[in-house]
């Protein structure tokens, strides 16, 4: 396949996660229980996509020759990617006691607010490989 994977996979997680945070800043000032049940299950989803992402892009990362001028700025991709996917992890399970899900506390807050802050600097990132350094872009002859 000569189109990446990973750029139309990494949406999913994206988009999860900013509803999620996006929940439970709404969830501060208004707080219906179903508000914060949705926060929790767009945070697992994006965990669930995440790994899908993180397994898509890991497989573009080692296309990607190892002289490269890309190669640390998609090192500090990948690496903030994990990060964001490990705050958002450690969310989920701060909100679950008894393995039933419970209104967050200011720690799952946090960490879902951190998130939101590395999963822009990830997506920052992302585009700058693309738009900086064609990564993932195929010259096509007109």
């Amino acid at each position: 396949m000569s189109h990446p994977v990973h750029p139309a996979v990494v949406h999913f997680p994206v988009a999860c996660w900013s509803l999620a945070t996006l929940a439970d800043v709404v969830g501060l000032f208004w707080a219906p229980p179903w508000l914060w049940q949705l926060a929790f299950a767009l945070t697992v989803l994006g965990c669930v996509f995440g790994l899908v992402a993180a397994a898509a892009g890991f497989l573009e990362l080692l296309k990607l020759p190892a002289e490269h001028p890309a190669g640390s700025t998609a090192n500090a991709h990948m690496g903030l990617a994990l990060t964001t996917w490990c705050l958002y992890a450690g969310s989920v399970f701060l909100r679950l006691h008894d393995q039933q899900p419970v209104p967050p506390d200011a720690w799952a807050l946090a960490l879902g607010g951190v998130g939101l802050l590395s999963l822009l600097a990830t997506g920052w990132l992302g585009g700058k490989l693309v738009y900086g350094y064609g990564v993932g872009v195929t010259a096509r002859e007109a």
